[in-house]
């Protein structure tokens, strides 16, 4: 950017349009003066930036001896005891304090006393952050007959036209849950031939015959929309709206005139600032920020064209329900939003300071998303997202207990800089650093009283494992490191310590991301393990997914789950701290190239639309042509696996190089029918996408911590440039 981009204000430049940004559209109505703004933010930097700058090379300096430790110790067995030592002798591990429990306060019931799915959403799309804030209530019907939760073959197969006998199974279906979440007395639900309150009680009719609910009390309400007249249950803490209308074509089909099924699915979203977005530069950020802002205000529209017509999404609104007794009641229309922001890696140019020193980009993402979520805490009437009066922040990345006392620090000033009683801002902490997870009970007590949020994911998670342990040895094929002891050991040590500092029915223990959003068969069968796990919130890659795993919360009870957890023998650091390496296990040259170019065309399907579009997470065909939801962490874990057996031999330069341009035509060809698409195999030299994805790989092990960040950012700008 020139410097004619930038207006002074203080010692800081900031960007033109992010300035204008903040004085004509986030401040009006906030009684606060935007000079003043930047000025508390100058302090902040001024106070923060030296420390963040000096954790960030305490990160490097800890990495180096680990390095080193592994380099002495070449063909040597990990002693683990003498690993431990080595590594609280360095201050990687540090001393686990006494008991506590964590005194959060004002958090909303969708993230205390309610489990169910949860969404993750690039906010720099606004027709899909607008998907996913709408995605609290959502058609099973819909969810079933449109995915492969109910068979596609034969004479189920969905077809052009409406599949009355599909319409027939999704009913039965959807009838069977009803016997699982809301059994009546006797009977079944696809027995009933009528639904109505009686005597204030919700009544079936079987037969002739009048049957009650087995627990009368699920039944909370009713309400008539256009749709027809409906029944509101709850379950779990879930709601369950029953639409009836027989005159309705597919009510017609059910025998009680059933015409949906309508379930509380994504209880909360997080609209994601970081792995999902490509922001890299003052437009970007400032896109993001607005839409944000559009969330929080309530007025962000989306314009789009589906059939021809032309369509404006918008946030919906609170449900109106009469009660059983008579009262009227409304429940939230959308999903409660967090933010994610930035980690304490990165930088932007948005704003510069000192000596046009580009601002980290995680202290900016505080001051901006905080102002913008204010307009919530400012209503007085209307639809709000927080109900409970709270702003919450999602950070990750972060290594350690110092790193997240930083962000505790960081939260406080920005709430003494807009006047917010403390602890207003909450913070969910992503353990998804090997820094983080061996210190998870003192990560936590960091942000014990603003802490509202931990989780698991595999990607990252296993990206840091592997360049923690570069130099230890050549690692696991990536199907193989999921069946590792330290995977296992880390999922249950994150629930344990969670557990152990009063999470339960106070805040989320999360789990991952279901990637494949076209498998919801599966994901049926499979993502009932995280429940089990003992996580109250777990990761989905839409809203139709959102419904379909909200059955799961109506078959378990989470937080009963979670008690019998409590008393189990805690996940061992010992197994944790085991590398998931080959250990002399010699692999065949076809289950190498086979690994190598699997990691090449994830790695490549995914930077090319990065780099050449700004997309930072969509859909990307693996290798088997499965489409699989990717973001930043994907990319991470693939050049890390590929780093990794080139830095111990087990494939070299050439044969990596080989790989990348093979699987470079493979790209091209799944991303034929794209016409914004950039081809690679026709011009490698000129390409900034595929030199973009070999300096992730071949660069690889020089990367802090093995993040993507600073290669993508700089080949983005550079294709912005170019373009």
């Amino acid at each position: 950017m020139r410097a004619s981009d930038y207006q002074e204000i203080g010692q800081l430049k900031v960007a033109k349009q992010l300035a204008q940004l903040v004085e004509e559209e986030i401040l009006p109505g906030l009684n606060l003066d935007a000079t003043k703004v930047w000025i508390a933010f100058e302090k902040i930097l001024d106070d923060l930036a030296p420390r963040n700058k000096e954790l960030l090379a305490k990160r490097e300096k800890l990495q180096q001896q680990i390095d080193d430790y592994h380099q002495a110790r070449k063909g040597q067995d990990l002693d683990p005891a003498d690993y431990k030592k080595f590594l609280k002798d360095i201050g990687y591990l540090v001393p686990e304090g006494a008991d506590f429990e964590i005194a959060t306060q004002n958090v909303d019931d969708e993230i205390a006393k309610v489990a169910g799915p949860q969404l993750v959403v690039p906010v720099m799309n606004a027709r899909f952050a607008l998907n996913a804030a709408n995605a609290r209530w959502g058609s099973l019907y819909d969810g079933f007959y449109g995915t492969d939760a109910i068979s596609t073959d034969g004479e189920l197969a969905p077809g052009k036209s409406y599949n009355a006998k599909r319409g027939a199974e999704v009913i039965a279906r959807a009838a069977a849950f009803l016997d699982q979440a809301i059994p009546l007395a006797k009977g079944k639900h696809s027995d009933a031939s009528a639904y109505q309150i009686s005597d204030g009680q919700f009544i079936a009719t079987i037969d002739g015959s009048e049957v009650a609910l087995a627990d009368p009390s699920q039944c909370i309400g009713t309400r008539e929309t256009r749709a027809g007249e409906s029944y509101l249950f709850v379950n779990n803490g879930l709601h369950i709206e029953v639409v009836i209308n027989k005159e309705d074509p597919i009510g017609q089909q059910s025998s009680a005139g059933v015409k949906d099924v309508v379930l509380e699915a994504a209880l909360t979203t997080i609209q994601d600032c970081e792995d999902s977005v490509a922001a890299v530069d003052a437009e970007d950020k400032t896109e993001v920020y607005r839409n944000w802002l559009g969330l929080m205000k309530g007025d962000l529209q989306s314009s789009f064209t589906k059939g021809g017509k032309e369509m404006v999404r918008s946030l919906n609104g609170d449900l109106t329900f009469k009660g059983i007794d008579g009262e009227a009641f409304s429940l939230p229309g959308r999903s409660l939003m967090l933010v994610r922001n930035v980690g304490h890696l990165m930088t932007n140019n948005a704003v510069l300071y000192a000596n046009d020193e580009e601002v980290p980009e995680g202290m900016l993402d505080a001051m901006i998303t905080v102002l913008c979520a204010m307009h919530d805490l400012n209503k007085e009437q209307g639809p709000r997202n927080s109900r409970a009066g709270s702003i919450y922040i999602v950070k990750p990345k972060m290594h350690g207990p110092e790193e997240a006392a930083l962000t505790d620090e960081l939260f406080d000033r920005v709430e003494d800089a807009y006047g917010l009683a403390r602890h207003t801002i909450k913070v969910g902490v992503m353990d998804e650093e090997r820094r983080t997870t061996v210190n998870l009970k003192e990560c936590i007590r960091a942000v014990k009283d603003r802490v509202v949020f931990i989780n698991t994911g595999f990607l990252d998670r296993t990206g840091d494992e592997i360049h923690t342990s570069m130099v230890a040895g050549p690692v696991l094929p990536k199907g193989d490191i999921k069946g590792a002891k330290w995977l296992t050991a880390y999922e249950n040590w994150n629930v344990d310590t969670g557990l152990e500092t009063g999470f339960s029915k106070q805040a989320q223990i999360g789990k991952g991301m279901w990637a494949m959003p076209d498998e919801m068969a599966k994901m049926l069968e499979a993502k009932t393990d995280h429940l089990k796990a003992g996580a109250n919130c777990a990761w989905v890659p839409s809203p139709t997914a959102a419904v379909l795993h909200a059955t799961h919360y109506h078959q378990i009870n989470v937080f009963s789950v979670q008690d019998q957890l409590k008393t189990r023998t805690k996940a061992t650091l010992d197994d944790i701290l085991t590398p998931p390496l080959l250990g002399g296990r010699n692999l065949s040259p076809e289950e190498v190239q086979n690994e190598l170019e699997n990691n090449a065309q994830g790695i490549l399907g995914y930077v090319v639309r990065w780099i050449d579009q700004g997309v930072g997470c969509s859909k990307v065909p693996d290798i088997h042509d499965v489409g699989l939801m990717e973001d930043r962490a994907t990319l991470r874990i693939s050049s890390q696996h590929i780093a990794n057996w080139l830095y111990h031999g087990l494939v070299d330069k050439q044969q990596v190089m080989d790989a990348l341009k093979k699987m470079a035509k493979i790209v091209d060809a799944q991303n034929s029918d794209d016409p914004a698409y950039q081809p690679m195999a026709s011009n490698f030299d000129s390409s900034v996408a595929f030199a973009a994805a070999c300096e992730l790989v071949f660069e690889g092990i020089k990367q802090p911590s093995g993040y993507t960040e600073p290669i993508l950012h700089r080949r983005r700008l550079e294709a912005k440039a170019k373009a």
